[in-house]
């Protein structure tokens, strides 16, 4: 016998792409609406809500086929579909993170009476070092230099690499900039940078990145916009300025590299990955490391630490063949 899906409204304020529950929350009222305070009430970060909302859809997707009922699934059944899912370790993880804490919200609701997800085992998975690709210090020179900057976005595109590699600080939080953020402390400049939960950190600048974001500000008149974007794209059809996104970010960096002739495939991580490097290189302490890039614990510090590259390297060649 079919079940007839009745349809839920997201109530208004809420209606963004994460909170349209699949069907497989539809029949179910009370649950369609823990679903759908689940991703605008308890889950604050973006991302975080972007890729739950996708792992949860993609095991809705499997499950509803046949329109089995959400009340059926079992611990056994959440195990199948994670061992079937043939992606890598840390995607698995997440996948299973994502649906542990939406079943604990809907057994908080009293939508299901236990939890199907919070018995299955995930893989292991140890990250000792960082797989985030690494500039030395004359690429990360030459890419700097390579940027033509006798143009607006030349200057764009220097003082927002110059600011991951300068402060440490995730593409997020430097995107998230605005033009007050660029203050003047001390006689120093500082930045203020938006990290995840709505914390703030604020950084003095290095005197290189505190020359190219004047320069960058002053060709582009936006001083006296202090709550408008720093760092900002024009949109190709409307002509009207709006907020670089960390996709415009990716390109810009990758294309970059190339035309500097570089062939590190790097990333949008990779500035902060390499500034830290270079620090520590440079006898920088991992503990005021970890204060600078604003990391909860060293050990993600760590992560971002790629001298040993080098020593693996020099070991390598003395091979004598």
């Amino acid at each position: 016998m079919s079940i007839e899906l009745v349809p839920y409204n997201v109530p208004r304020g809420l209606a963004t792409s994460s909170a349209r529950p699949p069907a497989l929350f539809l029949p179910h009222p009370k649950a369609a609406e823990r679903f759908v305070d689940f991703f605008t009430a308890n889950i604050r970060n973006k991302n975080t809500r972007r890729a739950y909302y996708k792992a949860v859809c993609r095991f809705a997707e499997w499950w509803a086929k046949g329109l089995r009922d959400l009340a059926a699934i079992k611990p056994f059944h959440v195990a199948g579909y994670i061992g079937g899912l043939g992606l890598s370790k840390p995607t698995v993880k997440q996948q299973l993170a994502a649906l542990r804490m939406l079943f604990d919200w809907l057994v908080v609701g009293h939508v299901i009476e236990l939890n199907p997800a919070h018995a299955v085992r995930g893989p292991k998975y140890s990250v000792k070092k960082g797989k985030t690709p690494v500039l030395d210090c004359g690429d990360a020179r030459k890419l700097i230099t390579s940027i033509d900057t006798k143009s607006l976005v030349g200057l764009r595109v220097r003082a927002l690499i110059g600011t991951m590699i300068y402060t440490f600080a995730r593409v997020g939080a430097v995107l998230q900039m605005n033009v007050g953020d660029c203050f003047v402390q001390g006689r120093r400049g500082w930045v203020r940078l938006h990290e995840k939960d709505g914390k703030e950190h604020d950084a003095p600048c290095h005197h290189k990145l505190e020359e190219y974001l004047d320069e960058y500000i002053a060709a582009a008149w936006i001083a006296g916009e202090k709550g408008a974007p720093l760092f900002r794209i024009t949109g190709r059809f409307t002509g009207i300025p709006h907020r670089m996104t960390q996709p415009h970010a990716y390109r810009m960096i990758r294309r970059r590299t190339r035309r500097a002739g570089i062939k590190t495939q790097i990333g949008n991580h990779s500035p902060r990955a390499t500034g830290i490097t270079d620090y520590l290189k440079n006898q920088g302490t991992l503990e005021n490391a970890q204060a600078m890039a604003n990391h909860s614990s060293p050990r993600t510090t760590k992560l971002y630490d790629r001298r040993d590259d080098k020593l693996t390297l020099d070991e390598y060649e003395k091979v004598g063949i």
